[in-house]
């Protein structure tokens, strides 16, 4: 008998019936609070009916329209629609797949554009599991271990993670930003870097938001020295942070700018965006695939752009992420354990420590599992696995952030008791 690979190994034993907004039924008849949106992706929710709606009208025109051979309506759709949230100096577009594809392009357009081979990314960063992308990830061994030898050409410099240092925060943005000029001097020559890759807020790596500051200081070596910067904003983009884009939190304008996840409810397409000036600057045939930019996803991603615009979800992000992180703040008051609390908008998280102030790795998969038998589904990610984030829909209500609040309450305290 043919089974899934024994590699996948499912965070909650909840098998869907089905699921619509916030919620999902299981085939044991119990019905769940999902503030895992499928790890990001869906952002307006669970089958929000304008999204199924637009699938279902297109999969009935042409499903797939391979958009180097023959150009659809819903992607011109799309790209007019992500005009009018992307920055303006980011006017062009390359549709993929997935996160990790969007990656590994925005990486072949950087050294092309630049005659340059070297990548610079950070601490705790999470890009993807394909060989460049992995290559780039150091939220883990996990994701980058046992298949050398990866990409060359990459170097790691350190990030702001201020609770893990110990410091406050203008400590270890200036300390980050002291040693990646010393990597420049003795690592990765400036002649030799075409680029800088970070997430506004690192996803798998602890949901720790890029301090602005930083976000300028690097905008200011890249202008200096002719880098690309890049913004990965394939899990704090689409209004996930209270901003349409995580970056905007802060005064700066990448290069280039990697979306996914949230950008169609759960239909898989991705793509980054830079000038045109920048695009063009790739070489022909760089750039293709052949479900890049598929037909049923882009309109699900219309769709999906629309009711972020017509039900104000971007800040109703802001008002509900403000809710759920004084409710989180409460339980920190209460809980010693409880050692950091952190994130923006809807991407929220708490990191567990010991009494002696060790990471907690058991105390956050026990809260984790815990929290199932609450009817809430969490997950939990951190370089040493003791964070559990928070990720609700971007249509959430206060009533269900308040749901959510007391089963993680009950679920702390049944974890601690156990």
């Amino acid at each position: 008998m043919t089974a899934l690979s024994p590699l996948l190994k499912q965070a909650t034993p909840v098998v869907v019936e089905r699921a619509l907004g916030s919620w999902i039924w299981g085939t044991d008849g119990k019905k769940y609070l999902d503030f895992t949106t499928g790890i990001g992706v869906t952002s307006t929710g669970h089958c929000h009916p304008r999204v199924v709606a637009a699938a279902r009208e297109q999969a009935g025109i042409i499903i797939h329209a391979q958009y180097t051979t023959i150009m659809h309506k819903p992607l011109i759709a799309l790209t007019e629609r992500l005009g009018e949230v992307l920055p303006p100096a980011l006017d062009s577009v390359f549709y993929a797949n997935s996160g990790s594809e969007a990656v590994e392009a925005s990486i072949r357009l950087a050294r092309m554009a630049t005659g340059r081979p070297n990548i610079i990314a950070f601490h705790g960063g999470f890009h993807g599991r394909t060989v460049a992308a992995a290559a780039l990830t150091t939220a883990g061994t996990k994701f980058r271990s046992g298949f050398s030898p990866i990409m060359g050409g990459v170097q790691i410099a350190p990030f702001p993670y201020a609770f893990r240092y110990g410091w406050d925060i203008e400590r270890a943005i200036d300390f980050a930003l002291k040693e990646l000029d010393y990597l420049l001097q003795t690592v990765s020559s400036p002649a030799d870097t075409a680029g800088f890759i970070i997430e506004p807020v690192l996803g798998d790596g602890g949901y720790l938001p890029s301090p602005p500051r930083f976000l300028e200081g690097l905008r200011e070596r890249a202008d200096r020295y002719g880098f690309v910067l890049i913004l990965d904003e394939v899990q704090a983009g689409v209004g996930r942070t209270g901003k349409f884009w995580g970056h905007q939190h802060s005064d700066i304008t990448p290069d280039i700018l990697i979306t996914a996840k949230g950008l169609a409810s759960g239909f898989p397409i991705s793509a980054i965006a830079a000038s045109v000036e920048l695009m063009s600057k790739a070489w022909p045939g760089s750039q293709g695939g052949t479900y890049g930019g598929n037909a049923v996803s882009a309109a699900a991603g219309v769709a999906t752009l629309d009711v972020i615009r017509d039900e104000n979800l971007v800040e109703n992000s802001r008002v509900r992420g403000e809710q759920l992180r004084e409710g989180l703040e409460k339980l920190q008051a209460s809980n010693s354990l409880i050692g950091d609390v952190r994130g923006l908008g809807l991407m929220q998280a708490i990191e567990f420590v010991t009494e002696t102030g060790e990471p907690n790795q058991a105390l956050a998969n026990a809260v984790q599992q815990a929290a199932v038998e609450q009817n809430l589904l969490l997950l939990t990610c951190g370089t040493l696995g003791n964070v559990i984030r928070i990720i609700p829909p971007l249509t959430v209500d206060s009533e269900e952030i308040a749901t959510g609040l007391r089963c993680l309450d009950a679920a702390l305290q049944a974890a601690q008791k156990a």
